[in-house]
Order: structure tokens, then sequence, then C-alpha cells
């Protein structure tokens, strides 16, 4: 009986034991669960911040323009007759005098050939009635005939006058009209399409014209303003007429059909008087130099108008984002935690957005990363100079 007592309590105490060292090994576990788990958490993310900024920025307004020569000439024949002679092809780059056309001269050569002959006849009539009155003038004073024939013969003597100045008219025409044969260029430029060939009968009276030649020495570039515009226009320059603002108005730039920038600037030299009736829009016209002869009529593009903001704040564009047609910056907050606020947009200048309202100079506003963001989330700010973004961005 004693035996049986004392295994029962070697059990008992067996037992005991084992569910001390499992409550122990349960202990340890939970400890060392609880220490991993702080051990994973992971750090606030470094994300790059810049300070903002008020700085001088140019800002530009665009418009789409059209360009064309400042001279764009119809080239039509004075004369009638068929066209001989092609000198220049479409597209060409032609001289101020350089022969374009030739007509057949045939038929003006003969009309100044009869023109000359009926010249020398009215000088040899006029010749014959100064004999006559020479003649006469003495005979009259020696009263050998009657006077009355001296003033027949200085009548004759006018009238061969007069044909005379008349033939001579005769072959300055017939001498216009065979210069008029060869049509020369009567200006720089370049020739346009050529509607005609060698062969083909042409006059003062086809309502189609030989080509056109495009003057592209200087090229006026036209675009238009919409009202709005306009009024902002006339409140940035300054001046009591609209002409005396333009005349204010600083070079404007040129971008062409492939976003490339013309290298030379342009002057914006007139505006229209009045709005179009059907378009509600006003025209104005910007003179470009074509020394080189890149621009050509009916190229297409944009002008650029520079407006200078003295004190703007800027922020770089992939600094924000958008939210139901609202522009947003994350802005550092206390304790590092970030906050979404919304912006006023006045403008842009390149890749930067000018900031009327939303944030003020000095605010520090996350430049990356900003996708990985919510509002109240904490971040370890890395300091970024703003200057090195401006000076990329030639600003």
């Amino acid at each position: 009986m004693k035996t049986i007592n004392k295994a029962a309590l070697l059990i008992r105490q067996s037992i005991l034991v084992s569910l001390l060292l499992a409550g122990i090994a349960l202990y340890s576990s939970c400890n060392s669960s609880s220490a991993g788990g702080n051990a994973s958490a992971p750090p606030p993310p470094e994300l790059p911040v810049i300070s903002v900024s008020s700085r001088p920025v140019t800002t530009y307004d665009e418009f789409t323009a059209t360009i064309q020569g400042s001279r764009d000439i119809e080239i039509r024949p004075q004369v009638d007759g068929y066209l001989e002679a092609i000198y220049v092809d479409e597209g060409a780059l032609v001289k101020k005098g350089q022969p374009l056309f030739r007509i057949d001269a045939r038929p003006y050569r003969e009309q100044l050939n009869t023109a000359n002959a009926i010249l020398l006849s009215a000088k040899a009539a006029l010749q014959n009635a100064s004999i006559n009155v020479s003649k006469l003038t003495p005979l009259v004073q020696n009263n050998v005939v009657s006077d009355v024939q001296l003033k027949s013969a200085k009548a004759a003597y006018d009238a061969a006058k007069a044909n005379v100045a008349q033939a001579q008219s005769q072959v300055q025409t017939a001498r216009i009209n065979l210069g008029y044969t060869t049509i020369t260029a009567p200006a720089d430029g370049y020739i346009g399409m050529i509607p005609f060939k060698t062969g083909s009968l042409v006059g003062k009276s086809l309502p189609e014209e030989l080509t056109v030649l495009s003057e592209t020495r200087n090229m006026h570039a036209y675009f238009t303003m919409s009202e709005v515009d306009f009024i902002q226009f006339k409140e940035h320059f300054s001046g009591s007429t609209i002409q005396e603002k333009i005349k204010r108005m600083p070079e404007v730039e040129l971008v062409l059909a492939d976003n490339s920038v013309y290298p030379v600037k342009g002057k914006v030299e007139l505006a229209e008087g009045q709005f179009g009736k059907t378009t509600g829009t006003i025209s104005f016209r910007a003179t470009f130099p074509n020394v080189s002869g890149l621009l050509r009529s009916g190229n297409t593009g944009k002008i650029k108008i520079p407006t200078l903001v003295n004190n703007s704040l800027l922020i770089p564009q992939e600094a924000t984002f958008e939210l139901q047609d609202k522009v947003f910056v994350y802005a550092l907050a206390d304790s590092n935690k970030v906050l979404g606020k919304p912006l006023t947009i006045e403008g842009t200048s390149g890749n930067f957005y000018l900031v009327s309202k939303g944030l003020k100079a000095g605010d520090k506003i996350v430049y990356q990363g900003i996708d990985r963001l919510r509002d109240g989330m904490v971040i370890n700010p890395k300091s970024m100079s703003a200057d090195s973004l401006f000076k990329a961005a030639s600003l």
C-alpha cells in the first residue's frame, strides 16, 4: 500500500514539473514572438523634400499661327502669246530680276519694227513740212506770196510734229510689249506651283496666274486672340493705344510644327481693328527674319509671348498629383507628417507650376515618391535644394 502511494506521488510530481516547463516554454515563446514583431516593423520612408521659394520667372502665352511670306506676288502675263520657255522649277529660290518665263516674242518684235518704220516716215514728213515753212517765210516777208500759204505750211508742220510724237509713243509701246515677253522675278523669293507647260496659250485675260512668288526675306506669322486673351494683353502692357502697347511688347518666339523653336525671335507689328463676327477673335501679325530660308509660306506653328512675373512660387509638376480636377502637393507638417494641400495654379513655366494660393515661401513639400503617401503618414525627410531644379530648367 505504501509502495502504491509513493508511485502516485512521483507521478504527480512529474506532471507538475512538466506543466511548469511547458509554462516557461510558452512564456519564452511569447516573449520571443513579441520581440521578433518589433524588429520587423518598417522604418518611415526616406523621401526628398524641397523648400518652396519665390523668384522672378518668365511665363509664355501660346497662340496657334500660320506663316506667310511678307508678299505673295501673283505672276501674270502682260501680253498674249504662246509660252515659249519656262526657266525655273516649282519651289526654286529666285533673285529679283531673274527670268522666269518667256512668251513667243516674234509678233511683238514685228510690231516694234512696224512702229519704227512709221516713226521714220513721220520724221521725214516733219522734215518736209519744216522745209516748206522755211521756204515760205522769206517770200511772205517780201510780199511775194500771201501769208495764208505760210499759215497752211505751219499747220502742216504742226501736224507732222504731232505724228512724230504719236509714232514715238507707238514705238515705246511696242518696245514695252516686247519686254513683257520675258517675265522676270519682281523680288527675291520662292516659286510656287506652275500650272502651265511650254506651248500653253497665256494672256492677260486668263483667270489663273502663271505662278505665285513668295517673298521670304521676312515672314509674317498670323495668330488670333480671344476676347479674354485680348483683355489680358491690354492689362499686361502699358500704353494709351493698342499700337503703343504692341511697341512695348517683348520679342516673341516661334515654335514650329515639330515643336522645335525657330532660332530667330520676331516682333509683333500690328493687330486688326475689330473682332471677327463669326470667330470672336482678333488677329495679330508678327514678323520673323528668314535670311536662311527655313520658313516657307503655308508653314504652321505657335507664337509664344513672354510675360515676366516678378515674384511667383514655383513648384515642379512632378511633385504634384491631381484629384477631382484639382492639383495637390504633400506638404511637410509637424512630427514629419505629410498633409495633402490643394493649390491654385496661375500658369506654367516649362515643367513648373506657378502657384498663387495653397502654399507660401518657406513651406516644404515632398518632391518624389508621392504615389506611396497618404495624409498623416510619417516620413524621413531628406532636404534637397530647389535651385538645382531651377538651374536644370534654365529658370
